[in-house]
């Protein structure tokens, strides 16, 4: 006869750390990160890099300072560091990358208890700040393969103040102006079925984001084509591909039922198109994203499932 071992919860362990997940998400974005080398050469070593190892001694001091426990190891701060350098152009001074680091790590995610307390992606919510703070900088962008730096002139910019539908191609490899992460569509989409794969990430809110996205920018594109970008280039153009995988994918962000998953993809699909094609900016991912993060605990309630054994509503 067994003998019968009664212990306190957890019952059931799992291998899969913090840090193992975090290293999936590294692997994902090494596509991504080859491809901005590729396309932007030093400029683009430079500022990740200098992101990287500014959140990472952010997060490092602040954790020091706060006599907490130094948790660097399990690389939430080198992932960071990382999609805030993939949502920033290549020509960004790089003091500015540090100011971005500093606030992301800081005012994003120590400020409200470090990992898995945060309310926003603190990458986006860095990006947004250097946005209002440095707009013109943050609106410069190198053209591959050169030194050459140019204005507004991303394929979104071209299509929302030019009316020119860059080629898919160039859009799909990457061989456009554009923040380092977000001009080689081939290379997100190679990291984002990595983390499919290993299931770092649930398929509801990509797929409910790429859906929303085409067939809200689909209807506008029938009803007035002139004045609206087709539904394949808004998914190829812009950070949409690594905000849909990487961003909106956050597993502290985000909902943890199911059915807020839909919702939340839902919720930055639409978002983004409003912005996109009524909004005076040529982009709409970021915000659509942090504005989806803002109602997440909201999403959380009403989607949640009764307990087991309880009753009533």
């Amino acid at each position: 006869m067994s003998k019968l071992n009664i212990n306190i919860s957890p019952h059931i362990y799992s291998p899969v750390d913090t840090a193992c997940l975090m290293k999936d998400v590294v692997i994902a974005l090494i596509p991504a990160i080859i491809a901005s080398v590729y396309f932007f050469r030093l400029a683009a070593v430079f500022v990740i890099s200098t992101s990287v190892v500014t959140c990472v001694m952010t997060e490092f001091i602040l954790q020091k300072l706060k006599k907490r426990k130094i948790k660097i190891n399990d690389y939430s701060a080198v992932i960071t560091g990382i999609l805030l350098a993939m949502v920033l152009p290549p020509a960004i001074p790089l003091w500015m990358v540090v100011i971005g680091g500093i606030f992301a790590i800081a005012l994003g995610k120590e400020i409200f208890g470090g990992l898995g307390c945060n309310i926003f992606n603190p990458a986006l919510l860095a990006r947004a700040f250097l946005m209002a703070a440095f707009p013109i900088a943050l609106t410069t962008w190198q053209m591959p393969f050169t030194l050459d730096t140019v204005t507004s002139a991303t394929p979104l910019g071209l299509a929302k103040f030019s009316h020119v539908i860059t080629s898919y191609k160039d859009l799909f490899i990457g061989n456009v102006s554009g923040s380092l992460g977000e001009t080689s569509a081939l290379a997100i989409l190679i990291g984002g079925i990595y983390l499919l794969y290993k299931k770092v990430i649930d398929y509801r809110i990509p797929l409910a984001y790429t859906a929303v996205v085409l067939i809200f920018s689909g209807i506008l594109y029938t009803i007035s084509p002139e004045r609206n970008t087709p539904p394949l280039f808004n998914i190829l153009a812009g950070g949409f591909m690594i905000g849909a995988f990487f961003m909106a994918t956050d597993l502290v962000t985000t909902p943890v039922t199911k059915i807020g998953r839909l919702v939340f993809g839902s919720g930055c699909g639409v978002i983004t198109i409003i912005i996109r094609i009524w909004g005076g900016l040529p982009e709409g991912v970021m915000y659509s994203i942090l504005v989806m993060n803002s109602v997440t605990p909201l999403i959380n309630k009403v989607t949640k499932g009764h307990r087991y054994g309880a009753t009533g509503k």
